[in-house]
């Protein structure tokens, strides 16, 4: 089978790489890139773990094909962070014990810088709709309002996206039976 050529730039670094025809962002990512923040928990774009963004998009790595990443800027949980400085959202995530086993946390903070990126200031509304395409995640986040650390309007962003994450765990508690 024959490999295609995928020139790219990925967490601000230009990256090339082959790869088949039919691997996904995130096989390769994962696999051929060793970045395993990136997860797979559906491979149907349903649960949000795999969320990168592609071109400034959010977008679901496991429906995406690597060779779509050509010429285009890819943007992974591994590239939030500047060296050891956290983003906020991250510095947030870890004062707030909202990691929980961490599988989805990845894909939840790239949709929520993703949000801050186009919107600093959105309302609950607009946080709730970032965050339902991380479902899992947003059920099991357990986020507290952010207030320190997170100057201005991202504060009351993360404040936007705390209060929607709960709102959503507490939703799935009532509407999902708990399995015994």
């Amino acid at each position: 089978m024959s490999k295609y050529h995928v020139s790219t730039t990925i967490n601000g670094e230009p990256t090339e790489f082959l790869c088949e025809a039919e691997l996904t962002l995130l096989d390769v990512l994962r696999d051929e890139l060793h970045l395993t923040g990136s997860k797979e928990g559906c491979s149907s774009g349903d649960c949000g773990a795999c969320s990168v963004t592609v071109d400034g998009r959010l977008v679901c790595a496991c429906l995406m094909l690597a060779v779509e990443a050509e010429g285009r800027a890819v943007e992974t949980i591994e590239g939030m962070a500047r060296g050891h400085d956290l983003h906020p959202l991250q510095q947030k995530f870890l004062e707030h014990a909202a990691l929980q086993c961490g599988f989805c946390t990845p894909g939840l903070l790239v949709a929520a810088k993703a949000l801050l990126d186009r919107n600093p200031n959105p309302t609950e509304t607009e946080a709730r709709y970032w965050l339902a395409g991380n479902r899992r995640a947003a059920r099991r986040v357990r986020l507290t309002t952010a207030k320190a650390a997170v100057p201005g309007a991202r504060r009351r962003a993360a404040d936007s996206i705390a209060i929607a994450a709960r709102s959503q765990a507490r939703l799935a508690s009532v509407t999902r039976p708990s399995v015994m």
